[in-house]
Order: C-alpha cells, then structure tokens, then sequence
C-alpha cells in the first residue's frame, strides 16, 4: 500500500464498505478534523474513475461537511490493491468494529460475505479480536425471515424478540410475521413468543436429571442467551419421569417412609407442612415445575397428619359436653359483640389502633397487603430502588418495624406479593397501646401509602392534591428512554428537549436515533433546549405525547369540586 492525498472530489464509498447505517453521524469527526485534520489515512482502493473508499467513510463524510464550508484540502489514504475483496472487506469490517458501533444487519452482511469467500466463523473471530459466539449470532440474523430482519432494522420490533426468533423454524418465523401483519390477531413476545415457539413447554437443559450427552435429545441454543431448550418436549419427560422414579428409589433405599411426587406445576405452601426428621415419620415430597425443573423437600409432614399425630399420642378422655349449645353461644356472642362494637364508637383511640393491628396482622373478614411493584425487569426494578423516594419509604418501614419490635421474619405487610408471616395480633395491639396517638397515626400513613395500588385510579388526584414533585427524587435516565418505543412519542421527546427543528430534521430516523439524540441531551452530548425536562408521563396528572390518545382518566382527576381542567391543553 502506498500514501497518496487525494481530492475529495476523486473519493467514492466502496459498495464494499460494510456500514450502511451511522455513517452520517459525524459530528464528532468535524470537530476534530477542523482543528488537528485527517490523522488517521482512509483506506481506498483505485478505480476507474477514482479511488473507493474501504474505511473511512465518516471521516470522508466529515471532510465533505468542511469542504462545504470552503475547507476542503486533498485527503491522505492508503491505496491498497484493487484486486482483493475478502481483504477489502476484512479492513472495513475491522476499521468500523474498532470505531462507530455497526449496526447489527450490517455485520451480519459482512460476515456472511466472508463465509461465502471461504473464511470460517473462528477464523472470523479471530480476525477481528472479537468471540464466535458475536460472529455466531450475527450469522443466526441471516436465518431470519426477511421482512422481520427489515423490521428489527427499522426499530419496530424489539432486540428481545428478533434473538428468540432466531431459534425458530423458517415456517414459524413466518406464521409469526402473519400475526404481526394481521392487526387482529394477537402477537406473542417475550416469555410468550418462547411458549409459543415451544410449544408451551420451553424446557431448558439444566432442568434435566438425566445425562443429556447419552439422551441424544435435539437441543436448541438460545444465541443471544445463556440457554439452550429441548426441542421434543414430550421425549423430555419421558426421559425425566425415568429419572425420578430412579431418585423415589434412592429416597426410599435411604430409609425414608414415603416419598410423594407432587403433580406437574403443584406448589409446595411450605407453612401447609411441619418438618419431621427421617426417624420420626417425615417424607419427601418432589415438585416438578412445567418448565421440568426438580426440587426435593426433605423431612416434612402435612399440618393435618401432625395434629392427627398428636391427637394420638394424647390420653383418652372423655370430652366434657359443651354448656352451651351452638345456637345459645351464637347468641350470646353476637349480643357481646353488638354492645363492644358501640362501646368502640365512643373510643376513636381504641379503634384506631385496633385499626393498625389488624391492617398489620390480617383480619378473617379483610386483610391489607403492600402493592407487589412487580418489575417486568431487573433494570427496572434497580432503577426504583435508586429512586431517593422508594429508600425514604424502605427507611421508614424499616423504623416502624423497629418501633414494633417485629423481628426480621415478620413484616407490616405482605411483601411483593408473596406470603410472609404475619405477627401476634395481640402482641401488637398490645404494643400499640403504649405508642402515642400521632405515632399511630404514623403508622396507619405508612400502612396506607404501602398499600396504595400502583394502578390505582386516584393516583392523579392525589398527586395533584399533595403536589407531588417528581424531579425531586427522580430523573430521566437511560432504563426510561430505552423503554420507550413509539416514534410519535420520541419526536415530541426530542422536540421539548433538542427543539422542534431537530425534532422535524430527524422524522425519518429510526426509533434508535432518536432515543440516542434524547440520551445525548440528557448527558449534555448535546445542550438541551430544557435542561430541568421531565417527560410528560412524569407529572401530575401525566401527560401524553401522541394525539390518538384519550385522556377522561386523566381528565377526572383534575377535578376539584365540579371544575374540569382541559388536561391536553395544560400538558401543552
């Protein structure tokens, strides 16, 4: 290869060059070349016409920006020979792994050429510095059906759902695409679109107790993952139930009494069991989830058999007979209960309190429970924990239980949905009679803010009515932004934050773009229009951005004693 500096007039981009997308992207580049120039030579290939760019082609697009501007000068390159593709490619490839991040089909493209020219996936890999398993997945991309490879491309279909699909027959990927196309039909992704593809039944292999190399049972690798599925569901458990059978037999070898199978998909309700040693009757019970993964539970008996136990091993003695009958007991509680319960309408102290122990301890007619906040993803769920608000409630809880006395087996409330034992309804009640009215008061605040559900229809009232700040404790971070799909929604995004001409000049970008142009004004990449911004969803009441969508929830919230506020027009 030679150095030559080559007018820019001269300087195509080679149809060799493996990026198709980002290329324009070169703000950067103009920056840095203005002030130092080109300080890394173009790789180009003559022509006969001229040279062809291989690598470079956003330093070519940022030169031609300048020499827009009245500063262009010759470009320096490196002429490489014009007879060689597969080294061509290789420096291309290498040139824009190394820099800009390619998009994804891109690479794929690349790749592909270079199986077809003779190279192998290691030697790829080994090429670029990079793993097989990268190279691996993006050759899987060339397996997909076209129009849903065209669709990922364009940012209308979720980096989740395209990995899942490469794990797919051509002819579900293409029944798959049909729903997508039919707007009547409904369309399984994620967790769904795996049950789909599967069968219902997407068994991982580590769920298996058999020896998977001697099963010789198909498997399918997630590539994008760290799993790999059966493909025959059914061989699956014919091979599995051989190998509980074998763990009965072990179990009973060990001088266990019995040993129980719980059916497919059956819960083992821990506190439905009392631990019993081996030598005093416990058994074994066995679960198996839906998914094929096994979990033993040594040494428990059934509540109802231990208390049948213990009524065994008691004395015989005659029962005495009952003074009462049941309906003269009836009667007498209910006249007991009617007087206390108006005794209790003069005590609002009493009732207050009988108010907290029960909303702690649960009742037989109603029970309280803390709002799950089921996050949909680990990064979610992380990005409320960070929220200054979540650690000031966690902090608060964590006092009142304190305050209480209630140790770290006991809560006030179910936590996330889950059972938890509750604590002596006596015992708090009794502790709460020591505790001054405003710290009752307290407690029932905190008791109410857990339980208020997240999808509550009085979420706008009330935060409306206690002015709410969200900026106080949240900002918009990269979680939020990635979430958000809609093009509409991110325009208006972009156009409160970067303005309406950036807005108007990036319509046409992918869903990818923009969210990267909302990012960059986040961490001042680029000098924000607001930079005390909060997306609309975040106030009270929440926004919308997209003109389709209707707002009479949001409508009732602002009302105040029969005045309606126009809710889209204040959000304007």
């Amino acid at each position: 290869m030679t150095l030559q500096h080559i007018n820019i007039e001269d300087l195509t981009v080679s149809p060799l060059n493996v990026r198709k997308y980002g290329a324009k992207d070169c703000a950067d580049l103009v920056t840095s070349i203005r002030a130092l120039g080109v300080l890394q030579p173009l790789l180009v290939r003559e022509t006969e016409t001229g040279f062809e760019v291989i690598a470079g082609q956003r330093r070519l697009n940022a030169c031609r920006i300048l020499a827009e501007e009245g500063e262009g000068v010759p470009i320096p390159c490196m002429v490489m020979d014009e007879s060689d593709d597969v080294t061509a490619i290789e420096a291309s490839l290498a040139e824009n792994i190394e820099r800009l991040p390619m998009d994804e089909v891109d690479q794929f493209k690349a790749f592909a050429k270079l199986v077809k020219q003779g190279r192998t996936a290691p030697e790829i890999a080994h090429s670029f510095g990079i793993t097989e398993r990268m190279v691996t997945q993006r050759l899987a991309l060339g397996q997909l059906h076209g129009p849903i490879l065209t669709a990922y491309r364009k940012g209308d279909l979720h980096a989740r759902d395209v990995q899942i699909l490469t794990m797919a027959t051509p002819k579900q990927q293409k029944e798959w695409w049909a729903l997508v196309k039919d707007e009547e039909s409904y369309v399984p992704t994620g967790q769904h679109l795996k049950d789909w593809l599967f069968g219902g039944a997407h068994i991982p292999v580590e769920n298996a107790l058999f020896d998977l190399e001697a099963s010789a049972l198909a498997v399918v690798s997630d590539l994008f993952g760290e799993e790999a599925y059966f493909a025959d569901s059914v061989a699956f458990w014919q091979q599995q139930n051989e190998a509980i059978v074998q763990m009965m037999a072990q179990f009973k070898d060990a001088g266990w009494s019995e040993v129980i199978v719980m059916d497919i998909g059956a819960y083992f309700a821990i506190w439905d069991y009392r631990s019993t040693s081996k030598k005093d009757g416990g058994k074994v019970f066995i679960t198996c989830s839906k998914q094929g993964e096994v979990t033993v539970h040594e040494g428990y008996i059934s509540q109802a058999e231990a208390k049948r136990r213990e009524k065994a091993k008691a004395p015989d003695a005659a029962k005495p007979a009952a003074e009462l009958t049941k309906a003269a007991q009836t009667y007498v509680d209910l006249h007991r209960h009617a007087a206390l319960q108006a005794d209790l309408l003069q005590r609002s102290g009493t009732a207050l309190r009988l108010l907290a122990a029960h909303m702690i301890c649960g009742s037989s007619l109603w029970d309280v429970e803390a709002d799950a906040k089921k996050a949909p993803k680990p990064e979610i769920a992380s990005s409320l924990n960070a929220n200054t608000s979540q650690q000031a409630l966690d902090a608060e809880t964590a006092g009142i239980e304190a305050l209480l006395g209630l140790d770290a087996e006991d809560h006030l409330l179910a936590r996330q949905g889950q059972w938890c034992p509750r604590p002596d309804l006596g015992e708090v009640y009794s502790k709460l009679k020591t505790l001054e009215d405003d710290t009752v008061l307290r407690i029932l605040t905190l008791l109410m803010a857990q339980s208020l559900s997240v999808s509550s229809p009085l979420t706008d009232t009330l935060g409306i009515e206690v002015e709410t700040d969200l900026s106080a404790n949240w900002s918009p971070d990269n979680i939020f932004i990635d979430l958000i799909r809609d093009k509409q929604v991110l325009d208006g995004m972009i156009a409160e934050l970067a303005g309406d001409a950036v807005a108007e000049a990036n319509i046409t970008e992918t869903a990818k773009t923009k969210r990267t142009i909302i990012v960059d004004c986040l961490n001042s990449t680029r000098s924000p229009v607001d930079a005390n911004w909060m997306p609309r969803y975040m106030t009270f009441p929440s926004g919308t951005y997209r003109d389709d969508q209707g707002s009479d929830a949001v409508k009732l919230a602002e009302e105040d004693q029969g005045e309606v506020i126009d809710v889209e027009a204040e959000a304007a």
